[in-house]
């Protein structure tokens, strides 16, 4: 059980009121506060982290419990109704966190063993505070909406600009200048065609290249001499953000027009794309888990979480992603819509399921 001293449902009705979408400042203080009102000593990493730990300073096991205080804009207001909670954060992740702090404060460590929470301030955005994250972890568990469900592996997302560089001309003329919108057409057949052939990853499925933002042209009589079309990548493994790079890059130089010149440069971002990761389903990390969620009354099945998530970060390491909430239901988007809400009942669930995967992984 959740025991006595920490309720994770009254953290969350404190939790989901404080707005962290665009200062995760006040949310912070109040996941410190209420470390330190359990005897946790935490500490704040110059990225913005917050880290606790407690069990063997040299362990033969380190398990880390990990999320993200962060919420995506604009701030839904709290409410609350008989077994709901409303608001931005609910799900996405403050539930989750409240589950994962039962589970550290109950934890007590055996001798070989240790367990650090390491919470996030900037998932939702760049990263920065995974990106930085100094914990040498053997196992992880990232808390994120899978309806109690234990997932397994997730798709990377990359993104990326094609340029396309002809010579602009007179329209009346166009045979006298090379039209890098006219070139579009081979940018993408190669799209199109980019996986073909490639095998689907067993548990996620085939990978994804979408084109979703597209500009060119100066004036409306002119031959455009310039293009830009934006792609969105959902990568599965061992496919890397250089890989996908590399590979689309020498596609197209294959394809487009010898009058046309083509680049293609991922965004530009200060920390990693978050690639696709997979921990093996038979993990003892996997099945200890699961069998928690099941025994807590969860379902407790294994499968892929369907959105990106800083559980890349810490793979190769067997990690699995796990909490209360759903993305979406029945009626549509609920993470990061403004209906978002999580039912206590899977938030208790979730915290007792944790519980007792964490005592059992170290004891």
């Amino acid at each position: 059980m959740s025991g006595d001293r920490f309720d994770p449902v009254s953290f969350l009705e404190r939790a989901v009121p404080v707005a962290s979408n665009e200062d995760v400042g006040p949310m912070r203080d109040l996941l410190v506060e209420t470390l330190d009102a359990h005897g946790a000593d935490p500490t704040v990493d110059n990225a913005g982290n917050t880290i606790a730990s407690k069990g063997a300073s040299d362990p033969e096991t380190h398990l880390v419990l990990n999320t993200h205080i962060d919420t995506v804009s604009p701030h839904v207001a709290y409410a609350r109704e008989d077994g709901i909670i409303h608001g931005r954060g609910s799900c996405d992740a403050k539930g989750p966190l409240a589950a994962l702090l039962a589970a550290f404060f109950a934890a007590e460590p055996g001798p070989a063993a240790r367990v650090t929470l390491a919470v996030t301030p900037d998932e939702e955005l760049l990263s920065t505070g995974a990106a930085a994250l100094d914990v040498d972890g053997d196992l992880y568990i990232v808390g994120e909406p899978t309806g109690l469900d234990v997932c397994t592996a997730a798709k990377g997302r990359f993104e990326g600009t094609i340029t396309l560089s002809g010579v602009a001309a007179h329209a009346a003329e166009p045979e006298s200048g090379a039209n890098a919108i006219d070139a579009l057409d081979s940018v993408l057949e190669v799209l199109r065609s980019f996986d073909d052939g490639r095998a689907a990853h067993p548990d996620l499925g085939e990978a994804t290249l979408t084109p979703t933002m597209v500009d060119g042209g100066e004036n409306s009589n002119q031959v455009p001499a310039a293009c830009r079309l934006v792609v969105d990548r959902r990568s599965v493994p061992p496919e890397t953000a250089d890989g996908f790079r590399s590979s689309l890059l020498d596609a197209l130089q294959s394809a487009v027009p010898e009058n046309v010149d083509v680049e293609f440069e991922l965004t530009e971002r200060p920390t990693p794309f978050l690639e696709a990761f997979a921990t093996d389903p038979d993990d003892e990390l996997v099945t200890t888990v699961a069998e928690a969620s099941r025994a807590a009354g969860g379902r407790g099945d294994v499968r892929p979480f369907t959105a990106a998530t800083e559980a890349s970060y810490f793979s190769p390491a067997p990690v699995v992603v796990f909490g209360p909430g759903v993305l979406a239901d029945d009626e549509g988007a609920v993470a990061h819509a403004d209906r978002e809400y999580v039912l206590t009942d899977d938030v208790r669930t979730a915290a007792d399921a944790l519980v007792d995967a964490v005592e059992s992984i170290l004891s």
